[in-house]
């Protein structure tokens, strides 16, 4: 039991590092681009889940748990931040390789407004709970730097695609987590609206963590692009 959540992780990356070698896709010749996004980004998300353990917006179940932990986190979930965006940009760069033509592009912009508004809406009536302040609060910010700050970058209707294909094995993964459980959350920090056993906040919380990610990933790539014809 208690290698339940190692488990999870490792089932998280399996196929995506195996598959990491198709010809198609050729991932793995794009490590250097996805270890760098991925140790920013998760560092950015470690502090804020250490934030988050101090104050008691949520916590884990020991009998889950291998008994490792650095700074009161778990080994486990610290590898979720790499196991978790490890998939995701993998799924993001599969979309990319088999399905290059993408007619949604001309409502990215759109879907990106509608997510600001909402973020907005929620922000102002649930600022008082500490995972709902944060989550959306982070991904209003994220989302404005993307779409209007460094706005040379334009991968949103690449990104919403694969966020929309990356929920499939996140209720899956998160479902686990949250029905066994192994993550316990404090209803009194969230808006305490679960889809299944999934609190409604997570499903943002992958768009933010999936977001910075994705736009680290493809600042890099960009960068090095640059670099060779210079």
């Amino acid at each position: 039991m208690n290698y339940i959540y190692l488990l999870i992780n490792i089932a998280v990356i399996f196929f995506p590092f195996i598959l990491s070698f198709d010809k198609k896709v050729y991932f793995f010749s794009k490590w250097k681009f996805v270890v760098p996004a991925i140790l920013i980004t998760g560092i950015v998300f470690l502090i804020w889940d250490l934030l988050f353990v101090k104050l008691n917006v949520w916590s884990f179940n020991p009998d889950y748990l291998i008994g490792i932990s650095l700074w009161g986190l778990p080994l486990e979930e610290m590898l979720f931040f790499l196991t978790v965006p490890y998939a995701c940009i993998f799924i993001y760069e599969c979309l990319n390789a088999y399905f290059p033509k993408n007619e949604l592009q001309k409502y990215s912009l759109a879907v990106s407004h509608a997510l600001l508004g909402i973020c907005f809406a929620i922000l102002f009536f649930g600022y008082s709970r500490w995972y709902t302040l944060i989550n959306f609060g982070f991904l209003f910010v994220v989302l404005f730097a993307v779409e209007y700050v460094n706005h040379k970058l334009r991968f949103m209707y690449k990104f919403y695609r694969a966020y929309l294909v990356s929920l499939i094995p996140f209720y899956i993964v998160n479902g686990f987590l949250t029905a066994i459980p192994v993550v316990i959350y404090n209803n009194n920090e969230n808006l305490n609206f679960r889809v299944g056993t999934i609190p409604f906040e997570d499903h943002f919380y992958l768009m933010s963590l999936l977001l910075m990610n994705v736009y680290l990933y493809e600042y890099f790539k960009s960068r090095a692009i640059k670099k060779e014809r210079s």
